[in-house]
Formats: C-alpha cells, structure tokens, sequence
C-alpha cells in the first residue's frame, strides 16, 4: 500500500495541535484554544474522511474542506500568537509553517485531480 504523506503529515500536526491545546489549558486560555483544536484536527479527519468518497467530487470536496479547517488553524495561530493573550515559550510560527505545508500539499492534489478530470 502507498504511503499516504498528506494523510500522516495531518496527523502528526493533530498530535502536535493535541499538545498545544494541553498547554493552552493549562495557561486558563479555553476559547481559542478550544477553536484551535476543532479546526487542527479536523484537518486530518477530512482527509481520512476522503478515502471513502463516493465520487471523484466528493473526494476533492473533503480535500477542500481540509483545506479551509487548515487556514482558520493559521488565523487562530496568528492570532494566539499576535494578541499575547497568553505567555508560551512556544514557536507558534513552526504550527503556522507545518499548516502551510498542508495547504500546498491539499491545493497540490486538487488541482492534479482536477486537471485529469478535464
């Protein structure tokens, strides 16, 4: 079976959003740390979700939702990161880095399915 490299790279990035959200708790930060953990991981579960599309269309709409969960996981980021709302000695440009890497990997794959499908 072919390794599947979006589906793991999402996966390592919801066990990486797990533990930031864990930190965020402990800190007291509960709302957007709490919206960080819904769209970070949900990013992975659309891809797996994908795998049991029904159709092509149904496969590329899941890798499109994925998509968007990643860009609200950035402005949640941005915005943890910009507000100081709380203090971390954490690097939230390498979380915001690793979701720009899904992106480009989902946009890649998307179009690559869209372009044989014309």
């Amino acid at each position: 079976m072919k390794e599947n490299i979006v589906k793991n790279k999402s996966f390592e990035f919801a066990l990486k959003i797990i533990e930031l959200y864990k930190i965020l708790q402990s800190e007291k930060e509960y709302v957007i740390s709490k919206q960080l953990l819904r769209s970070g991981t949900s990013i992975g579960a659309n891809i797996a979700e994908s795998e049991a599309g029904v159709s092509r269309a149904d496969f590329v709409y899941k890798l499109t939702i994925s998509s968007k969960e990643a860009r609200e996981t950035i402005y949640w980021l941005q915005l943890l990161k910009q507000s100081n709302l709380v203090n971390l000695d954490i690097n939230l440009s390498s979380y915001i880095d690793d979701c720009n890497e899904l992106i480009r990997l989902l946009t890649a794959i998307v179009k690559t399915i869209n372009t044989k499908s014309n």
